[in-house]
């Protein structure tokens, strides 16, 4: 090799060489691309040993039940649940949370008639009509929970709701919101297989922490027996066995002490959903004697989807004296809240049948879901003349925390008698509200 007529030496000549090969390897790795780089261990961020939670509701509310001398009603109320919740150790973990409501406007009675007294604004002299959310600050739960090997276990005042709430829930809907001091115990150590139970001594009602006697709290022993089998395929069966012995509460003459049995079937069938539940009751050692020694319970219904339409039709039955005093009954016989004194049991039951229809869709607007539903109310004996109700709910969920809720119910009665027997709710009731919730 030579260089402008000079000749080079091979020692010159294999230094190029390898500086022309270094050069090409070079310039191959640019254009490969940079080689990846081991990822740098980051650290998660700690999670702090407590966090709060809040969550708040304001509600306009109002009500007019056509009761001769009685006025309509009003209330703007304030509610507010402030807790705390520890990290989960070793699978320990605990929750306390405290429950304050305010009534901006209070012109309302927030108690039945015969405890004037512990309305929000008691004028006997003229009563205005029902709404249950008297001002109240209260420990609404405070428990010790224990998670591991396919179960929970919670000890102390806790929300328990089982199945729809037609038995046993936390009546959600009035601002105090039920709870129960209770221990409970949730296993899934089987495949499919869902078991619970819980003792409670005590379910802590809607009225307030300055309530008394059976407005307070419903006490005495109560017994949750509930397990849930899905390995039927679309199936899912449920049984359960509740057993209210309220001997410490003076409610009714312990008319509301029971022991109910029951066993409940939901299934998808194509287009439709089929849901049949029946249930069988008993009294108990505290139930008083003109209470009869059994009585039955039936629901049925069938939902139809239809693009983004769902139909429901259904049938639910309370024999005479069948009473459910721990359910959410204001999600159950109309919102007007016509029937829930016979239905909890604080008056007497002579049976309710209940023929419904409800249509349920979103809007094409403003991102709202509309609910409607028209009920027919008849006896035991399904001779339906206790009247008609016509309820109207929407719904608009703004995101994960926000959500605004409007509502509207007419109960229309037949009048103060319903064939051979008196009407359970003989006064035409119209009911509205408006509500904004919040919660973290």
């Amino acid at each position: 090799m030579a260089v402008a007529g000079f000749p080079l030496s091979r020692r010159t000549q294999l230094a190029m060489k390898y500086t022309v090969l270094l050069t090409l390897a070079a310039v191959s790795a640019a254009r490969a691309g940079n080689p990846e780089l081991a990822p740098v261990p980051t650290r998660e961020p700690a999670q702090p040993w407590v966090k709060p939670t809040l969550d708040i509701r304001a509600r306009f509310e109002y009500g007019d039940v056509d009761i001769p001398g009685t006025d309509t009603a009003s209330a703007f109320t304030l509610r507010e649940r402030v807790g705390l919740v520890t990290k989960d150790f070793h699978g320990f973990s605990a929750l306390i949370e405290g429950e304050f409501l305010q009534a901006v406007g209070d012109d309302y009675d927030s108690a039945p008639t015969p405890f004037a007294a512990q309305t929000t604004d008691p004028n006997p002299a003229k009563p205005t009509t029902q709404i249950f959310d008297p001002e109240t600050n209260e420990l609404n739960q405070g428990y010790l929970q224990y998670q591991g090997f396919d179960t929970t276990v919670r000890a102390g005042r806790q929300r328990i709701i089982l199945n729809n709430a037609a038995f046993v829930g936390n009546v959600g809907w009035r601002q105090n919101e039920q709870t129960y001091d209770a221990l409970s115990i949730s296993n899934q150590s089987i495949d499919d297989l869902t078991l619970y139970y819980a003792y409670a001594n005590r379910a802590n009602r809607i009225f307030g922490s300055d309530a008394t006697g059976a407005l307070r709290s419903f006490a005495g022993d109560i017994h949750l027996f509930n397990a849930t089998y899905t390995g039927f395929g679309d199936l899912s069966l449920t049984g359960y066995a509740y057993l209210m012995d309220f001997d410490e509460t003076a409610a009714n003459a312990g008319y509301i002490s029971n022991n109910t049995y029951g066993v409940i079937a939901t299934s998808p069938a194509g287009p439709v959903t089929l849901y049949g539940e029946v249930a069988f009751q008993t009294d108990t050692d505290s139930s008083p004697v003109m209470k009869p020694d059994e009585a039955w319970y039936a629901h049925v219904n069938a939902a139809y989807k239809a693009g983004s339409h769902t139909f429901t039709l259904g049938y639910e039955y309370l024999d005479a004296d069948f009473v459910t005093p721990l359910a959410t009954v204001h999600a159950f016989n109309g919102f007007a809240d016509a029937f829930i004194g016979p239905r909890i049991g604080l008056v007497r039951n002579p049976g309710l049948a209940d023929i419904y229809l409800t249509h349920a869709t979103p809007l094409p607007f403003w991102g709202l879901n509309f609910n409607q539903t028209v009920h027919l109310f008849g006896d035991n004996n399904s001779d339906f003349d206790y009247g008609w109700e016509y309820d109207v709910v929407l719904a608009k969920k703004f995101n994960e925390n926000f959500l605004a809720i409007a509502k509207f119910a007419y109960y229309d009665a037949d009048g103060p008698t319903a064939g051979p027997i008196a009407n359970l709710a003989p006064f035409d009731t119209t009911r509205f509200s408006m509500e904004l919730n919040y919660k973290f």
